[in-house]
């Protein structure tokens, strides 16, 4: 399922993904964005506690801009979503990236071996304790934040996006800010659609938001029918969006074993586009 106005990967060519890839290094997103982007460390008072988080705004230009929630992966709030933040700012754009297991620890900005099993267990324990209701409650407090800062756009349409458990959090966002969140991006989500009967991907029909969901290979291998699930869901609630298998593994966006630099850049745009279009 396709929205035309929303290139999916196999509407770009190799020669694109190459181009794209070759832009990137020789020109670091990251050190490019610093430059053309205010960034500082927040607390978000929510009804669970008070959440850290980074805020991101262009530095210059003529505002206010659309708001997005930029919701981290199992692996935790780390420098990597700080270089998204900055990329997504750049674009013009105000970015809330919240640490989501604020519940259980404050963010380190550490990066984890995630391949250890106790560190992965730890994380899984943090997830846990962040839940559905949770974040949907978080969800709603996080954009009353950015609506109290001058340079958001309140009466504009606002945007989320979710790598990995992310994934999940930015489809809880959607659901619970109905009128306000437009679009949804969602990279190799984890436990988006599941056979459980609280299984993110059945709220889908109660967003009204545009979605860009992009699958890693090897996550299609082992579960093929996810794909085919959240495109049923998105014809049940009438929605427009994208639902893509890329040709990477998971983790690809992020720097580490699965990184792939042409499909984390080609993923990039297609968000871009997507948010540019929606968030009007």
């Amino acid at each position: 399922m396709t929205d035309p106005d929303i290139p999916p990967a196999s509407h770009l060519s190799r020669r694109t993904f190459v181009a794209a890839a070759a832009v990137a290094a020789a020109l670091p997103a990251a050190a490019w964005a610093a430059t053309r982007v205010s960034e500082k460390d927040v607390l978000v008072k929510t009804p669970d506690g008070t959440a850290d988080a980074v805020l991101f705004h262009p530095a210059r230009g003529k505002g206010p801009w659309p708001a997005i929630l930029l919701w981290h992966d199992l692996g935790g709030l780390r420098p990597v979503y700080r270089d998204m933040g900055r990329r997504l700012a750049a674009e013009g754009f105000v970015v809330l990236a919240p640490n989501a297991f604020y519940r259980s620890a404050p963010a380190t900005g550490a990066t984890l071996d995630m391949a250890d099993p106790a560190v992965r267990a730890r994380q899984t324990a943090y997830r846990t304790a962040a839940t559905d209701e949770g974040i949907a409650r978080d969800s709603i407090a996080y954009l009353a934040f950015l609506d109290s800062r001058k340079q958001t756009a309140r009466g504009r349409k606002a945007g989320t996006l979710g790598y990995d458990v992310g994934g999940s959090y930015a489809v809880r966002a959607a659901v619970a800010l109905p009128d306000r969140i437009a679009a949804a991006g969602i990279v190799y989500g984890l436990g988006v659609a599941t056979p459980r009967p609280n299984s993110p991907h059945l709220l889908i029909p109660k967003s009204k938001a545009a979605y860009l969901v992009a699958q890693a290979k090897d996550d299609d291998a082992r579960e093929p029918g996810d794909k085919d699930d959240i495109a049923r869901a998105l014809r049940d609630g009438n929605l427009q969006g994208t639902v893509e298998v890329y040709p990477a593994n998971h983790g690809w966006a992020v720097p580490g074993p699965a990184y792939d630099a042409a499909a984390s850049e080609g993923v990039w745009q297609a968000l871009v586009t997507l948010f540019r279009k929606r968030l009007v």
